[in-house]
C-alpha cells in the first residue's frame, strides 16, 4: 500500500530554494555591492538594498584609474580572454574528440592499458608540473606570450577525453560498420557521423573549457609579463588598492562584467549541457 504524503513535495521544493539561495548569496552581494556608493559598501550591519543605485559604477569600471597600474585597460583584457578562450576551446573539443574516439570506435592493442594511463593522468595535481612546463616553455621563448596558454589545450586533456568517450560508447556501432560498408574512411566516420550526433557532449566540453579559461588566474599569472596581455581574472587585482582603501564598489561592478557572459552562456546552452550531462557514462 502506498502511503500519501501531500506535504513532501513542497518541504522538497522549500529544501532546494533554501539551497538554491545559500548558493546565489556571492552572486545577489557581488551585483548589490556593485551599485552601492563606496560609503555603503562597508557598512554595519551590511545593506543589501543601495540607498542610491549607481549604475554609474559600470561604465566607472570599465574606465578605472588604478593606483598601481594607471589605467586599466578593461577591453583589453576582456579581448584577450576572448582570444585565448577561442583557441583553448577550439582546440580542447578537436583534440579530446579525435582521441576519444579512438579509445572508443577503433579496436587496437593495449588500448584499455593507455586509457588507464590517461585516467591516472588527472591524479597528478599541477603544481607538480608547473616547474617543468615553465622550464619547457621557456627554452621554447614561450613566456610573455599566449601560447603556453592555449597550444596545450590542443594535446588532449583525460577529463574530457573520458567524458567524450562515454558518450561515443552510447552511439550504435552499427552506424559505424554501416558507414564502412558504404566506403567511408575512418575519418569520415569520425567528421559526419560520430559528430553531429554527439553535439550535447562537445558543447558540454567547451563549456567546461570556456570556464576554465574565462577564469583562470593562475596561468596568466606565471607565464604573461606585459600588462597589455593581462585576462580580465588577473586584471581584477589591479582593482585592489596596495594602500588600503580599495573601492569595492568598482571591484564588485568589474567582476559583475566578468561574470555576466558564463551566465547568459549557460542559459542559450543549457538545455544542451543538461542533455550531455545526462547521457554521457550510461555506457562503460
Amino acid at each position: 500500500m502506498q502511503v500519501k504524503t501531500p506535504w513532501l513535495r513542497p518541504l522538497v521544493h522549500l529544501v532546494l530554494i533554501a539551497g538554491s539561495l545559500v548558493c546565489l548569496f556571492p552572486l545577489l552581494w557581488m551585483i548589490s555591492t556593485s551599485l552601492k556608493p563606496i560609503t555603503e559598501t562597508m557598512t554595519l550591519p551590511p545593506r543589501w538594498i543601495p540607498s542610491v543605485w549607481q549604475w554609474v559604477n559600470y561604465p566607472r569600471a570599465v574606465m578605472y584609474q588604478s593606483d598601481k597600474l594607471g589605467y586599466i585597460p578593461f577591453l583589453v583584457y576582456a579581448q584577450n580572454t576572448l582570444y585565448l578562450a577561442v583557441l583553448g576551446v577550439t582546440g580542447c573539443v578537436l583534440s579530446n574528440a579525435v582521441v576519444a574516439y579512438g579509445f572508443s570506435r577503433i579496436r587496437w592493442r593495449g588500448r584499455e592499458t593507455l586509457f588507464a594511463i590517461t585516467l591516472a593522468t588527472m591524479m597528478i595535481p599541477f603544481p607538480v608540473t608547473m616547474v617543468p612546463m615553465y622550464v619547457l616553455y621557456r627554452h621554447l621563448h614561450w613566456i610573455g606570450t599566449f601560447k603556453p596558454l592555449w597550444v596545450g589545450a590542443w594535446c588532449g586533456g583525460a577529463f574530457n577525453i573520458f567524458l567524450l568517450r562515454q558518450f561515443f560508447m552510447t552511439i550504435p556501432q552499427e552506424l559505424s560498420e554501416a558507414a564502412r560498408v558504404d566506403g567511408c574512411s575512418e575519418w569520415r566516420i569520425f567528421w559526419r557521423i560520430i559528430l553531429p550526433l554527439a553535439k550535447p557532449a562537445l558543447a558540454v566540453v567547451a563549456l567546461f573549457h570556456f570556464m576554465y579559461v574565462w577564469n583562470d588566474f593562475l596561468g596568466p599569472l606565471i607565464y604573461l609579463q606585459d600588462q597589455r596581455q593581462f585576462t580580465l581574472a588577473l586584471g581584477l587585482q589591479a582593482y585592489q588598492s596596495q594602500h588600503g582603501g580599495t573601492e569595492w564598489n568598482m571591484l564588485m561592478a568589474a567582476a559583475t562584467i566578468m561574470v555576466l557572459p558564463i551566465i547568459v552562456l549557460f542559459f542559450f546552452a543549457q538545455k544542451t549541457f543538461i542533455q550531455g550531462i545526462s547521457v554521457t557514462g550510461l555506457k562503460g
